[in-house]
């Protein structure tokens, strides 16, 4: 464990994920900047001042805060921190996209402010949690399969942790050839019938901080024909729990798909009754 005097007392975070979980460790005091994007606790917005969005943060807002350590978020980030850097900031950037790199993020970003335990706490909490909903659908006679989408002009496929919670919650990700793409532009359908021929039996959308439109996708050519579109079996899960790749996705993110496909068997059960 790092001792207290030597840990980060100033952090600004560009991203969700570690706002959300510096909150859950009862770190909150060390934040003193955030990302416009931060929703998760609500009362972030609320404590903190705003110096970023995803893909452009305010330099200037940034230094006049002092931090001793600014975290964010995969290469998409990377000329935030060329600047910061070049400025004399200390930047630690993630590029996890899996499941277990979001459960290491919790254990360091915990060793870094003293609170490798209590990260630890989490991420035992976590598993259990996943363990838990593996445990529930494992009895399950048909895994379904599920088209996710992450953006809508260009067709976007799962990333790899959306990938993978969909698999866990007893669901088969139609793209999962795509979730080691870490870039969205390596995981673009450019054949938008080609969702049409794989026939997914559930659509679950999140449009990446933009509001889903339900029937702008089922009015798409051909669609009307794919197994969720007749069954009315599309869903939507917000990008700040499912797109985010930290606490949220890991808890309330899963349990969602999981609900999404126990729904679609209870419906699967019924029809098969009343055959």
């Amino acid at each position: 464990m790092i001792a207290e005097d030597f840990a980060p007392k100033r952090i600004v975070c560009l991203t969700e994920e570690t706002v959300e979980t510096l909150y859950l460790l009862g770190e909150q005091d060390r934040i003193v900047g955030i990302s416009g994007f931060v929703v998760r606790p609500p009362r972030a917005r609320k404590e903190k001042p705003i110096v970023s969005v995803f893909t452009d943060a305010s330099i200037e807002k940034i230094l006049v805060l002092q931090p001793d350590l600014v975290i964010g978020f995969s290469d998409i980030q990377a000329h935030i921190a060329k600047e910061l850097i070049a400025q004399g900031v200390t930047v630690w950037i993630n590029n996890h996209r899996t499941v277990e790199g979001i459960l290491k993020m919790i254990v360091q970003l915990g060793s870094l402010v003293g609170k490798h335990q209590e990260a630890r706490v989490l991420v035992d909490q976590y598993q259990t949690g996943i363990a838990t909903i593996q445990q529930a659908v494992s009895s399950l006679p048909y895994k379904p399969t599920v088209y996710f989408e992450e953006w809508f002009d260009p067709l976007i496929s799962g990333i790899a942790w959306v990938s993978e919670l969909v698999e866990l919650a007893g669901g088969v990700d139609i793209y999962k050839e795509h979730r080691n793409a870490s870039l969205a532009k390596d995981r673009i359908i450019a054949d938008r019938s080609d969702v049409v021929r794989r026939n997914p039996d559930i659509i679950i959308a999140s449009w990446c901080g933009k509001m889903f439109k339900k029937e702008k996708l089922i009015s798409r050519e051909g669609w009307s024909q794919i197994a969720a579109v007749k069954s009315d079996f599309i869903f939507e899960i917000k990008s700040s729990v499912i797109l985010q790749p930290g606490p949220a996705a890991l808890t309330e993110g899963l349990r969602q798909i999981a609900a999404i496909i126990q729904q679609w068997h209870a419906r699967r059960g019924q029809q098969d009754q009343h055959e």
